[in-house]
């Protein structure tokens, strides 16, 4: 895996945790900027996505056996976040918000799995 990549998809989910956690603090529920910010966690964890599929194609793998366990987990991450915003699409209050930043935060701990998984990254 790309260690820069990890670390940006992590960052970006962190910043949208805090961000949509601050807007349940305010009782707000998610706006259209918030999910402008879903879309740019989205986009960051499908390139991840496909690069670990071109990794994978090339024959690299994970260290030790553990390619399924790997292969889960990035396929649970770009899940992750739209999952919570058709969530928060439903819930028009301050609990859509807190969905989404749990959604995010768990996307940030899905990403250090992630590279823990792999081996602790090659780049």
């Amino acid at each position: 895996m790309l260690t820069p990549l990890t670390v940006a998809v992590a960052v970006a989910a962190l910043s949208l945790a805090a961000w949509c956690g601050l807007a349940a603090f305010r009782n707000q529920p998610t706006k259209d900027w918030h999910f402008a910010g879903m879309g740019v966690v989205t986009l960051l964890s499908v390139v991840q996505l496909a690069v670990a599929v071109v990794l994978l194609a090339r024959g690299e793998r994970p260290a030790g056996d553990s390619t399924a366990v790997f292969v889960s987990y990035l396929v649970s991450v770009p899940a992750c976040v739209p999952l919570v915003a058709l969530v928060s699409l439903g819930e028009r209050t301050r609990w859509g918000s807190a969905t989404v930043a749990a959604g995010a935060f768990v996307a940030a701990v899905l990403q250090l799995r992630l590279h823990d998984v792999w081996g602790g990254g090659v780049g």
